[in-house]
């Protein structure tokens, strides 16, 4: 029971996590694009009214007409939106998942023994702490460098090197498949941070000043919109840190870190590429379509790296597997392939632990998860998760096998 209420409270934060997050997104990058869509006004009545930047558009039958003031307004609006809840929900809904997929089962989601033996408690500390941690020194460094002159370029740089040091860390302390997870929930943290403790407060010490007749300190305008930026640039990593879980031939890769900060860097500079697209529309800056062709040409390099190696043939039993028997046309005995179930994987699908609703302890159990099976443990080799119980090439290819002869298990 417990196994089946985890499984709907995954899917229900999973749900409201992708929906919070697509509206959080989506405002972010409508923003982004309408500040580099801006022109200068025409009207002369906008111009005497402080707005620096206009933009004409058209869509769902109407025309809209948003404009930007430099400072405060000649008068605040009775209602002003204001954009954080998207951002915090994202983030609770996100931490509430991260917990129920792999705090609450840390042993079998979190720990895998082969890269860091270690206790439950200890790798829990050790990855909420990668959530801090890196917020702590992200915002360090953007108080100390951001200001300077070449300060943008300079946060970037130590940043980018931040995040290199997270994934080789996170990499050679966890599994895979949480490890490329907890890289993209610290930025994402770090994301959601920069919202409550510089965006908004800063934007409400501006709407006090305008409140109280005081002139509007920049800096809160120039620090809000800094930090934006910066979390523009850490969508599109976010994004495949979230969506990795699916393709195990990311997260197992031998040097996994170093495909996690290469498809974090494709994503970063084709945002780039779509973040100055909309200044060069307006002739403000060269085309930046090189930045295009670094994130492809990463992506092309990943792909031809990561290709599979040709597959040696290998035996078809291993040592601790029984020889194989078959019956007169060829198929896999099930005694033989019960064998290999009963050892790696009836202690999480079994009569008493039904991970995901499955069990795997009969002949019929089998027979109707034989896809999921061949998928899981012969394709993707997801399963068992993490290895956990140390399922061997003999033994993944002896279900290939079975599988490829038509799934029949003769008695």
């Amino acid at each position: 029971m417990e196994s089946y209420l985890l499984d709907w409270a995954n899917l229900l934060l999973r749900w409201v996590h992708v929906i919070t997050a697509i509206a959080w997104i989506g405002s972010s990058f409508y923003f982004v694009f309408l500040d580099s869509s801006l022109t200068p006004p025409e009207d002369e009545d906008l111009k005497r009214q402080g707005v620096s930047g206009e933009l004409w558009a058209v869509h769902g039958g109407g025309f809209y007409h948003p404009v930007k003031f430099a400072g405060a307004p000649p008068q605040l609006p009775k209602h002003l939106h204001w954009f954080y809840w998207e951002s915090y929900s994202t983030w609770l809904s996100g931490f509430a998942l991260f917990t129920v997929s792999y705090l609450w089962s840390a042993g079998t989601y979190l720990i895998d023994k082969s890269v860091m033996d270690w206790s439950s408690g200890a790798a829990i500390a050790v990855a909420l702490g990668f959530l801090v941690v890196f917020w702590l020194a992200y915002d360090g460094i953007c108080r100390i460098f951001a200001q300077r002159k070449h300060g943008d370029a300079i946060v970037g740089a130590l940043v980018g090197v931040l995040v290199v040091i997270a994934a080789w860390l996170a990499c050679h302390w966890f599994a895979g498949r949480a490890a490329f997870l907890l890289v993209g929930a610290m930025m994402a943290t770090a994301m959601s941070a920069n919202v409550a403790h510089w965006i908004i407060p800063g934007q409400r010490k501006m709407v006090a000043s305008i409140k109280a007749g005081e002139p509007v300190d920049p800096i809160h305008g120039k620090r809000g919109k800094q930090r934006s930026v910066h979390n523009t640039y850490f969508t599109l990593p976010v994004l495949f840190a979230m969506l990795s879980g699916h393709y195990s031939f990311t997260y197992t890769h031998p040097q996994n870190w170093l495909v996690l900060v290469a498809m974090m860097f494709a994503g970063a500079a084709i945002r780039q590429f779509f973040v100055l697209r909309h200044g060069f529309k307006l002739g403000r800056n060269s085309h930046p379509w090189p930045y295009a062709l670094v994130g492809v040409l990463a992506l092309v390099v990943l792909v031809v790296w990561l290709r599979p190696a040709p597959v040696a043939a290998v035996a078809t039993h291993s040592v601790a597997t029984p020889p194989v028997s078959t019956g007169a046309t060829g198929q896999i005995g099930y005694k033989t392939l019960q064998a290999v179930m009963d050892q790696r994987c009836t202690l999480c699908h079994g009569e008493q632990a039904q991970m995901k609703n499955v069990r795997l302890d009969s002949l019929e159990h089998i027979q109707r998860n034989a896809q999921a099976i061949y998928q899981q443990v012969v394709i993707t080799k997801a399963m068992p998760m993490n290895n956990a119980t140390g399922i061997t090439d003999a033994e993944r290819n002896l279900i290939k096998q079975w599988f490829e002869s038509g799934a029949a298990l003769v008695q």
